[in-house]
């Protein structure tokens, strides 16, 4: 495997005209989140929690405008919005299907659950459907050990899940979500 440099340094960022951290989301910050920690540094991750719920997502721009707010680096809200799963770097779909892969799923059958998602929706893990109905996750751990295998379905965890169950689940999910 040989590792492909991105021009990074020199890469422009798609913005648009319209902040994504609006003043409201600042002063929510200012006064509920950044109080709680002894640096601006250690609020980014509610912060970031915060911004992806209402945007959905975490797009380029909202990453620097973060930076800015907290006075990091952008390539640290970068480095933490890539790292951790539960944080969209793309939009995603309007339902999200999470089948977890921890020891205890993969002792109890995921890959046979994860592998009929597949199949069923036609995407990979961390894919969209071309209608953007749906996005399939395959996740570290749910910390649901005890009732493997478990899967979320926005952000609902369903435990000792079958295919069949999956596919109800799936069969009754609305075609835009409110």
């Amino acid at each position: 495997m040989t590792w492909i440099a991105k021009p990074s340094g020199t890469q422009s960022i798609d913005t648009r005209d319209e902040p994504y951290v609006t003043d409201a989301m600042k002063a929510k910050w200012t006064t509920d989140i950044l109080p709680k920690y002894e640096t601006s540094h250690g609020a980014l991750m509610p912060v970031l929690h915060d911004l992806q719920h209402a945007v959905g997502w975490i797009p380029l721009q909202a990453m620097a405008e973060v930076a800015a707010f907290l006075s990091i680096a952008p390539s640290e809200v970068l480095d933490t919005a890539t790292f951790y799963e539960e944080y969209h770097t793309e939009p995603i779909g309007q339902h999200v299907i999470g089948i977890c892969q921890s020891i205890a799923c993969e002792a109890c059958g995921h890959q046979a659950i994860l592998d009929h998602v597949r199949s069923r929706l036609d995407i990979e893990p961390h894919q969209t459907t071309l209608d953007g109905r749906f996005t399939l996750m395959a996740m570290e751990c749910l910390g649901a050990c005890d009732t493997a295998p478990c899967c979320l379905v926005n952000s609902t965890r369903h435990d000792n899940i079958t295919i069949e169950q999956l596919d109800a689940i799936i069969d009754a999910l609305p075609d835009k979500v409110e």
